[in-house]
This record gives structure tokens, sequence and C-alpha cells, in this order.
């Protein structure tokens, strides 16, 4: 809050020689008059907005001279990113309503319940404006402009801006992906010449591998909201569910060559849950961004290209929240200019675009604000009256491993979705949910709508082309059993934080200790084990000990004959109770008498994975961070990430497990291709995921052929004959709806291969983004997990391509002397949310070695 500028100048200012092309005056509204006490951007950062890419320390001293200089702002960290950057938000409003904040909180919050909000004097009370910038940091410009709209908000004086902060409280993040935004401003300054060059083919205009857009593990922010799996997204979504804005605006760049975009998005494109009203409510205030960029002469364009279908992004997450979501798209410099189809494109002027409909969401907001209040009231009053309606009274979801459920509870929590557990155990459908692993998710609750996207299923669509994905049922995502209710539930305990609860030691036994194999978190105890020098084997057939059932995958730690004694082993028995929430059991005998003794060679011993990722030239970044993120994060396992570049000229002997993620491998050098044969040959466990296996079956790397299209498929689907006349026209719309790009399909595993212990069900959900379809191998045992034929459970593809999914395989593995090359057709880690799939391909790292040559492709 206000304190004396000379404190705010000492502390956040330095001297830097200038060479500004434009001052204040080129972006800020005229006739406006300024508080000269409050700091501008130049005096504290050291040069003009839009003359340097602004990095993020300079962004957060100047957040922090303006929380020192102003009494219309309150400044708080919410968190650290990956890289341990602050994470800010700046609530901006009338000194009067700071005095009252939580009062007005409070007040505002009421308007999602139906039984209190209709008391509310909505012609008094101010609307709220979460207002966000670059969740990709490379698109700069609305980071950049965020200076602009901090320094207005504080600095402006007048009628207007007082009546705007009389009626809005705003929630400013300057920086929705501190990681991101640091490497793409040291990218572009440390590369900018005196004599700017606009040249698109300038270095500054091409990032190195992965660029800015990502954050510190590589994952689009802007696809996290509703699952938040990142400390960025944790802290903005926690704020949001703290106030529920009435709009948020979130402020990206597009391609060079187009000009400005606003919401709202292709109308055939909106998901269902969304109301007609939150679209007319979007295109009313479009009509203020309209007049905004007709007055400084900047094209624009709505209602193409983009879409509010998918929850997980800023611009539609609000939508099913009583809320109304902006995107706002600047064509990107890239730089400091770049010429473009339109002119040469100016950093500065980018920054004007987003600045000037960052006031004209602040006015559409302030003249909207009781239509808006009513809206979110009525949004709340409608759902409640929905749910009622609803023949589904709460969907209850378990599942034997307990990890899994807990993140669901997690998820769901930050959300404010209410969950409860069980008041018994249950069986429904053949299905067990057992009261110590499981949750009920009532429907009759405020964040119904919400709680329908999670489990919402959808096979037909109004469109056929997605900015994102097309489904997200997240019970299937995360592996979860799950049923719908149809008389309302008796109800236990309201859950209010959900941890995993620590594993026990079961028995007494000094023999060995074994560990099933169904927990999420059992590989990181199998590496924990390893990592100690511990030896471990896992089993490959059924068997008894303590009158308890062992499936097969059960992991096995004998405790005599080891180099660690038994009172080490204990403890690192403790350790994966308490720390990754496994149940261990302690047997006192080797003997069994119904299945196979515990010296029997049916177990086999497991090596300690020493694993590298393929990076950079060819490699789809955010692939490549999920991978890395779940061994790093999940797992605790440590990755070595190899660029293209290096592993053509460098020694791979010291890896037993090389990942090469989604990506084209053309870099990938004829003498290196012989090097990895020779590897594979040598034993090691090459895995590779969806093109890669374009570039195993170029590098006789194995046998992945494509699945042919069946004529005969294609003539009964429909499809239209290539030589037919078509309008030129519909080109690009045709192309695209032939993507896949994002559906959930059902495929069928042998449960009996070691790639699916731990798996109650050989019904497997996973989540394809491709195109890609490989024949099933010859082979009697060589096709473990095939998709069957009806395998859409959610999502949208074209007929042809359904047709060619049917029976072809997921899963294919080829054997090259005593190695092994695992192709996977697709991601097993999606945006590090669909948890269902993660287990396979940890199965494939550890148990890779033991598959059979006669399961070879």
């Amino acid at each position: 809050m206000k304190n004396t500028f000379l404190v705010a100048i000492s502390l956040f200012t330095f001297s830097i020689v200038s060479n500004a092309q434009t001052n204040l005056s080129y972006y800020l509204p005229p006739d406006t008059q300024y508080d000269p006490s409050i700091p501008t951007p130049q005096q504290v950062i050291g040069h003009e907005v839009g003359e340097w890419h602004i990095t993020h320390d300079r962004l957060v001293n100047y957040m922090k001279a303006l929380d020192l200089a102003s009494d219309r702002i309150t400044l708080e960290q919410t968190g650290l990113t990956y890289e341990a950057r602050p994470l800010l938000l700046l609530t901006i409003t009338s000194p009067k309503n700071h005095q009252n904040i939580e009062a007005l909180r409070t007040q505002h919050l009421q308007l999602s319940d139906a039984a209190q909000s209709g008391s509310l004097d909505l012609k008094n009370m101010p609307a709220v404006f979460y207002l966000g910038c670059s969740i990709h940091g490379n698109e700069a410009s609305g980071a950049n402009a965020g200076l602009l709209m901090a320094y207005y908000l504080a600095a402006a004086k007048g009628p207007e801006i007082e009546r705007y902060l009389e009626n809005t409280i705003i929630l400013f993040d300057p920086s929705f992906n501190p990681d991101g935004l640091q490497r793409f401003s040291s990218w572009v300054n440390s590369r900018k010449s005196m004599m700017i060059s606009a040249d698109p083919n300038d270095n500054e205009h091409h990032e190195a591998w992965p660029g800015g857009r990502y954050n510190h593990y590589w994952f689009d922010l802007n696809r996290d909201w509703l699952v938040a799996q990142h400390p960025e997204s944790r802290a903005r979504v926690k704020k949001f569910q703290e106030w529920r804005p009435n709009v948020l605006t979130d402020h990206h760049e597009q391609g060079t060559n187009a000009t400005f975009f606003f919401m709202p998005g292709v109308p055939s494109r909106v998901h269902p849950l969304t109301p007609d009203k939150n679209q007319e409510l979007t295109r009313k205030m479009g009509e203020y961004h309209a007049k905004a960029l007709n007055q400084i002469g900047s094209l624009y364009f709505t209602q193409e290209g983009y879409d509010d279908f998918y929850y997980g992004k800023g611009s539609t997450f609000p939508d099913v929240q009583g809320s109304i979501g902006i995107l706002f798209e600047q064509a990107s410099s890239r730089g400091h200019a770049q010429e473009s189809v339109n002119g040469v494109l100016k950093f500065p002027f980018t920054i004007r675009n987003q600045f000037v409909t960052m006031i004209s969401s602040l006015k559409a907001i302030n003249e909207m604000r009781e239509e808006l209040l009513t809206y979110q009231r009525d949004f709340y009053k409608t759902a409640y009256a929905e749910a009622g309606k609803d023949p589904v009274k709460a969907y209850i979801i378990g599942s034997k491993d307990k990890a899994r459920v807990n993140m669901f509870a997690e998820m769901a929590l930050r959300q404010n979705i209410d969950l409860y557990k069980l008041s018994s155990t249950q069986t429904i459908n053949g299905k067990t949910f057992d009261i110590s692993s499981s949750y009920l998710l009532p429907t009759n609750q405020v964040q119904y709508k919400l709680l329908q996207s999670l489990f919402f299923k959808q096979t037909k669509f109004k469109d056929s082309i997605f900015y994102d994905i097309s489904s997200w049922t997240m019970p299937l995502a995360f592996g979860l059993d799950y049923e719908e209710i149809k008389t309302a539930p008796a109800l236990g305990e309201k859950i209010k934080e959900s941890k995993l609860p620590p594993g026990q030691v079961n028995g007494q036994g000094s023999y060995a200790y074994v560990i099933e194999p169904h927990g999420y978190y059992v590989p990181r105890a199998m590496y924990r084990l390893l990592d100690k020098g511990i030896r471990i084997k896992v089993s490959n057939e059924v068997f008894y000990g303590e009158g308890k059932k062992f499936e097969l995958g059960t992991i096995l730690i004998p405790i005599e004959n080891q180099d660690k004694t038994p009172d080490q082993i204990k403890a690192v028995v403790k350790e994966i109770t308490e720390k990754d929430g496994i149940d261990v059991y302690a047997l006192s005998t080797g003997l069994d008498n119904r299945g196979v003794s515990l010296g029997s060679s049916s177990f086999y011993p497991l090596r300690k994975p020493e694993i590298a990722i393929l990076v950079e030239e060819g490699v789809s970044p955010t692939d490549a961070g999920e991978l890395w993120h779940l061994l790093d994060t999940r797992f605790q396992i440590p990755v070595t990430l190899i660029p293209v570049s290096v592993f053509n000229s460098t020694s791979i002997q010291k890896y037993n497990t090389i990942l090469m993620p989604e990506g084209s491998y053309s870099a990938i050098t004829e003498s290196a291709k012989e090097k990895l044969k020779a590897w594979v040959q040598a034993g090691g466990i090459l895995i590779g995921f969806e093109r890669a296996l374009s570039f195993f079956n170029a590098s006789g790397l194995g046998r992945f052929e494509q699945k042919k299209e069946d004529p005969a498929s294609s003539s009964q689907s429909g499809k239209q004959d290539p030589a037919k006349p078509k309008p030129y026209g519909d080109i690009e719309e045709n192309r695209r709806a032939k993507e896949t790009s994002g559906a959930i399909f059902e495929a069928d595993a042998d449960l009996t291969h070691p790639f699916f212990y731990g798996y109650n069900s050989s019904k497997i959900a996973l989540f394809k983004g491709n195109n890609l379809f490989i024949q099933k191998a010859n082979g009697a045992y060589s096709n473990p997990l095939v998709y069957n034929e009806n395998p859409r459970l959610s999502g949208y593809i074209t007929q042809p391509n359904y047709d060619k999914l049917k029976n072809s395989s997921a899963l294919g593995i080829s054997i090259i002397g005593t190695g092994h090359v695992i192709g996977f057709t697709e991601n097993m880690a999606f945006r590090a949310f669909w948890f269902g799939t993660n287990k396979i391909l940890m199965n494939a790292i550890f148990f890779g070695p033991t598959i059979s040559a006669d399961a070879g492709r």
C-alpha cells in the first residue's frame, strides 16, 4: 500500500541508457492526468515500455514499487514457480473498497449461493475482473502491456477512473508464466541489434528449443486450468475460486501475419454446458473492443479460428462457473520488430493493442456491471434447479489404488467441488467401492456445472474442428472405477482436505517383504529399493503368503543374501510405507503349496533403470516435458535429457533405457542409428511414442506398420471420392476436420502381460491425439493392447479414421538381440493428468527386459 515514493525509488531504480522510440504518450489515453507520486515504468525498470522485453525480475520490481506508492493496490505473493520465481497478484480497487475487501469478497461469493443471492443489492455491488497476462511466455505483449495497465490503474486521475475503481475489484496477474517469460525475454533481448532487424530470418525471431511458451517442465499452462497440476495453475485457480470473478481476460499472441482477435470464437464450437447467455455477453463486450481498436486504426477479427470448448483453457474455464472468459490474440512480433503481410510489426504496436483492450474490458465491465452480476447469480440459480432435476444424484469414484483416488480428490477440492466419504462399502454394477478408497460427489452442490464437465461424455458434435481436445472425462483419465447414482445416497464425512494416507507393514515375518502391484507409486518404491542397492524381483505367477493371494506383478524383496542388513532393508521399507503410501507385507516363509514358492524361477530379477530422454531438434517439447515431469516429480527417478545433436556423437553405454517422445527424428544421423541398433541388440530398452514409431520402421528398429484403409469400409462410411469436385474455400476446413485432436478410446489389455501388472480391468481408457494406426502383429502373444470393434468412449473422430482405429494395436514390442524396442501409438503421460496409463509406461521401463522373445512383432 501507499508509502513514500523515495523508498520505492531507492529500492527499485537504476540507470540504463535508453534509446526508446516510444514513450507513455504512445500508449496511454489522451487527456488523462496522472499522479506524479506514482512511478512510471521507465523510472523503475530503466527503459521505456516496448524498448526492451520486460524480464520477470524487473516486472516484479515495478509491481512492488506500485504497491509501495499507491493506496489503490495491494500486492500478494500467491506461490512460486518451479524455478522459484514469485507468482504475484495485485488487488486493485478504490481505497474505500480496500478497507472493506474481505466483506466484499464474501458478499460476491454469495452470488453462487442460490439460497442467499436473491437478497443481494446488485446495484451497489462491485464487479470482479480477473486480468491475466502472457500465460505463454513468448507471447510477451500481454505482460508488457500489463506494465501500462498497472500504471494507469494506480496513477490515472479523474472521475472516470475513480468510478471504475469504485465499481470494480481488479485481480491483476502480471505474468501467468514467469519462467517462460524470463526464458523468452533473455533470448530476444540478448539478440537485439542497435539497428533492429525486422527480417524474419534474424536469430532474434528463432528461439532455441523448447522456446518460451512453456513452463519449466515444458507444459502449456493454458491447458492446465481445470486439472491444475502445476504450481502456477494452482496459485491462480485458488484465487479464482476465492473470488469467482465476473470476467477473466487472457492476453495471448498468434502468428505474425495475423491481426488481432477477441472473443467470441466460432459459434458452433461452444461446449454444450456453456449457456447461450454467456456467448451473448461475450459478443456484447466485443463491441467495446471493436470500438477501442477502431479508434487507433488496428485491424481485428472475431468469431473465427478460436473456440470456447475445452474448459482447461483460461478463456473457457470461467464459462462453466458463471463467469465470462475472454481470449485476446495479438499478432506476434516475436522480438522487437518483424516483417509481416501487414507491414513491419513493431513490438510497441502489439503492446498498445493489448493495452487498449485491457481498458475496453474495464469499461465494458463497468457499463455492464449489473448485467454481469445478474448473469452470475442467475447462472447458479439455474444450475441449482437443473441439479434438482438431474436423474444423476451423485457420482461415485474408487480404486484399489488410493493414490489416484487421492489425486482426483485433490483436483476436485482445488475447484471447490464437494466430495464425501462413503457411509459404507458399496457394490454397483459389479464394481466394489471400498469405504477406505472411494468418494461420493453429489450433484446437488454449487459447482454442479463444473462437476458435470468432469464426468461429461460426448460423441456427437455440431462441428468437426477443435482448437484443442474434444473430450477429457476425468475418471477415465485417472483410470478410476466410477458410476452414476440415480437415488440420493447417504453421505459420509465431508472431505475438506485430501492427503495420501501412509501405508503400513503387515505381518511380523523376517523372510521376505512383498509389495502388491496396483499402487500408483510402486515404481517409485522399486526405484527407491534398487537405488539403495537392494535386490528385488517381480512375480510372473500368482502366489500365496500368510493366507493372502498375491497377483502377477507383485514385487519380492528377499531379506537375506543382500548387500544391506535386515535393519537397513527394514528402514527402506518403512520409508516406502510413509512416503509412497504403499502397504508392505512381511512374510515368514517362502513355501507356497497353492501357487509358486518364493525361490521359483518365475520371479524375475529387476535392474535399476538408467534413463535418457531425447530432446530438442524435431522432438515435441510438451511430450518430452510430460515424460521428464512424470519421472522427475512423480516417481523421483533421475533422467538425462540428451539433445539429438549430442546423441548423434556421444556414447550411450551408460544408459539401459532410452525414451523417444513424439517427434520426427530426421536429424538423427545414419551412424547414430547404427549405434542405437547395436545398443538395443546388447540389451537396451528403447521406448518410442507416436511418430517415433515411424522412425523405428525406417531405421530397422522394429516393425510398426501403419494400418491401411479398407476400401470397403471407406465406401460404407460414405467417404467422398477424391475426384469429386469440392469447393476451394473448404480446403482448410476439410483438412482440419480430419485431425483427431484429442478423444478417448477403449483398448483391451492382456492382464497377464507384464506391462499390465497392477491393472484390475482389461478395459483401458487411452487418450488419442493423432492419426497413427498400426497393424496388429501376427504373433499369438504380440498384441497386448488392442482397440476393439467399438472403442470410442468420448470425443470426435472422423468415420474413416475410426474404421482404421478399430482392431488396431496401441502397443508393439520388437525383440532385437537381447534388447527390446517398445512402441506406443499414444501419449502415456498426457498433460500430467492422464494418470490411468502412467503405470503401463513404468511397467515397460522396469519389466521390459523380462519380455519373452515370443511376444515380439
